[in-house]
């Protein structure tokens, strides 16, 4: 190859590879790809989601798409999106990780507007499996139901946030609880425990979110059947 060709190949190459950067560099696309990778929705629910307009939401969503990091599919007059795969969860997980080490206003935001974190305990995942394994455990899925139908960790049962003061009844203080979200920095997990903690309960919250718990190959189901 010389050495004209060989620049012509690296910079249509590295363009190619900065199409996936330029789909990334904006804040409102990423919480797009935050909710999809809980499950798949249409674009009014993702407006609604993030208090956007349909219209804001379907331009941020086709960059997304032209950037093959989300796929479509149209049911009537509705248009669905989803993750074109894991591997879009895994490229999100590592920009986050990497904005959490290198930013240190990630760090500030957190504890700006999450305050009474340290006072929910937190477990992680491998902890989690070992006391879902004792069997001592109830796994707590308090995102919205159509996330949980969408996929949830096996044996959770869904109680969404704004039914957990009203069905408390439903929930033993025998056992542990442990509540999950979208992922770390939603704090749907934050309010459960909270109130649960009030109650009497023994809670926690899991440090992660479910599509962190997918993405490890740990067991999910999908469907309501175990609420």
């Amino acid at each position: 190859m010389d050495l004209p060709t060989k620049r012509r190949f690296k910079d249509s190459l590295f363009s190619e590879f900065a199409r996936i950067g330029k789909a990334l560099a904006n804040g409102r696309r990423l919480e797009l790809l935050e909710l999809l990778a809980q499950g798949e929705r249409t674009v009014e629910e993702l407006a609604n989601e993030t208090a956007q307009s349909i219209a804001n939401t379907s331009q941020h969503l086709q960059v997304l798409r032209q950037a093959q990091l989300v796929l479509t599919r149209r049911s009537g007059t509705y248009i669905s999106y989803r993750l074109a795969d894991d591997q879009v969860v895994r490229l999100w997980c590592a920009l986050r990780a990497l904005g959490e080490s290198r930013l240190a206003e990630v760090s500030r935001l957190v504890d700006t507007y999450l305050k009474n974190r340290p006072k929910l305990q937190a477990i992680d995942s491998d902890e989690l499996r070992r006391r879902i394994k004792d069997g001592n455990t109830l796994v707590l899925d308090v995102r919205p139901e159509v996330e949980y139908a969408a996929g949830h960790i096996s044996g959770a049962r869904s109680i969404p946030l704004a039914e957990v003061a009203e069905r408390l009844k439903e929930l033993p203080k025998s056992k542990t609880i442990v509540a999950y979200c979208r992922g770390p920095y939603c704090v749907f997990a934050d309010e459960a425990v909270a109130l649960l903690q009030r109650r009497g309960y023994e809670a926690f919250r899991l440090e992660d979110g479910f599509p962190e718990w997918k993405t490890r190959g740990f067991p999910v189901t999908a469907g309501l059947r175990a609420q």
